[in-house]
């Protein structure tokens, strides 16, 4: 099914379509509401262009005004979305996924995004039965390029003693790359928009993808390596050393820096406990959360929280009355804060556990399993926020099920190195009878 928690998403022709695209045009127009201005932006993706045309076309068909705002990253989306006061949005992309998926992310007024529980459900109702009411009249369609005034909402200095490595992956991610580090020694490898992905998959997350970056950081001799993904809203970082640098510690550093007066920041719970205290030891609020960025945005907005991030790269800031992921207000507070020392020396002393990173199990009976992990860590401190978390003296787990997959997700945190692979092989053990 291509109607996801927060997003459509699907391989195409075979799932995602122009017809699809169309009828989603229309029915999130329905949504929004007739004569409602709605801003569009696409990946560069090899079927972005025609199904951005034909949604676009369901837009207007529908009676929505589009700003076309073309080629862009998701947050450039989402900043317009803001800057030129639209009623809503929809940004053409699968965002990491592999060149032959694509999709549609849709948000409302102050880039609040759409989700299975605010949204998505009537959008999927309309598309499916396909039967919308004529408007009064037909829409219209406006060009804009943004890219200036996207540029210009961040506070830039030159560093042209740092060296800077940015691997765009032939993403849409590297349209603003030039411009955006003007005053840095960059380094841009894969920088050529080409929609296959021929050098890797535009997801930082996988290990793998970050490879070519490690290994060029150290061949340059940079001070800085720097991975997006493939719409640009989740960022990834590597050391001098070309070791890969976990985006909770980057949270913790980030949070460190501009931590004042009491602020809220936001966390997922799959972070390492260095986060929360580090929060809480400048005197800030942690304000824990589920994974997901449709109920942090909401969370950031009910609690009026500055700032935040996610396991996964995303990092949020409160912007005007909008909350979404500005990975460049990540990167310029580390620009400013490496200037004249290295990262590496900056992290380490948020470097205080052990942290297994995410584990991922094939398993059919996902609430099986989970129960007898439950059972078996009956004693601990339970949270059920997201999944099952158990917290003890000297360590914690977190295990989640995919809501897309058979697949159960494993994080495992101690303070020490032995005490964390004996627990990981503790219950990877008791997960074993419930293995696909």
């Amino acid at each position: 099914m291509i109607f996801k928690a927060y997003d459509i998403r699907g391989v195409y022709p075979n799932e995602i379509t122009e017809d699809i695209a169309y009828k989603v045009g229309r029915a999130f127009a329905f949504y929004i509401g007739e004569g409602s201005k709605i801003v569009l932006g696409r990946d560069n993706r090899k079927s972005s262009e025609s199904l951005f045309n034909s949604l676009k076309r369901g837009i207007i068909d529908q009676g929505g005004n589009v700003i076309d705002i073309g080629l862009s990253t998701s947050p450039m989306l989402y900043f317009a979305n803001e800057y030129l006061s639209c009623d809503g949005g929809v940004m053409v992309t699968a965002s990491h996924n592999p060149s032959q998926y694509n999709g549609f992310k849709m948000i409302k007024k102050h880039a609040f995004p759409l989700s299975g529980e605010d949204g998505m459900e009537e959008i999927k109702k309309m598309v499916l039965d396909d039967n919308f009411n004529s408007p009064k009249e037909k829409g219209s369609s406006t060009t804009k390029d943004i890219s200036n005034e996207y540029i210009d909402s961040f506070k830039r200095e030159e560093y042209k003693n740092i060296k800077v490595v940015v691997d765009t992956a032939n993403s849409v991610s590297g349209l603003i790359v030039p411009e955006m580090f003007k005053g840095v020694n960059l380094v841009h490898i894969f920088k050529d928009l080409d929609g296959n992905f021929p050098n890797h998959e535009p997801n930082p997350l996988k290990e793998e993808n970050l490879k070519m970056l490690q290994e060029k950081v150290i061949e340059e001799g940079a001070d800085l390596g720097v991975a997006f993904d493939g719409d640009g809203d989740r960022v990834f970082f590597v050391d001098e050393k070309g070791e890969i640098i976990t985006s909770d510690l980057i949270l913790a550093l980030v949070s460190s820096l501009i931590l004042e007066n009491k602020g809220k920041i936001l966390y997922d719970i799959r972070c390492s406990n260095i986060v929360k205290e580090t929060i809480e030891g400048l005197s800030g609020i942690a304000v824990p959360t589920r994974v997901g960025h449709s109920f942090i945005k909401s969370l950031m907005k009910d609690e009026d929280i500055l700032f935040g991030g996610e396991y996964s790269g995303h990092y949020y800031l409160k912007q005007g009355e909008s909350y979404f992921e500005s990975p460049y207000f990540v990167i310029f507070e580390i620009l400013r804060a490496i200037n004249g020392k290295k990262i590496s020396d900056l992290i380490l002393p948020f470097k205080k556990y052990f942290h297994s990173g995410e584990i991922n199990f094939e398993v059919e009976n996902k609430d099986g399993a989970i129960k007898a992990v439950e059972d078996k860590y009956k004693n601990g401190k339970i949270n059920r926020m997201d999944g099952l978390r158990v917290d003890y003296e000297d360590w914690w787990f977190l295990l989640r099920a995919s809501n897309t997959e058979p697949v159960l997700r494993l994080i495992v945190e101690a303070k020490n190195k032995d005490l964390l692979e004996k627990k990981v092989k503790e219950i990877k053990e008791t997960i074993f009878p419930f293995f696909s």
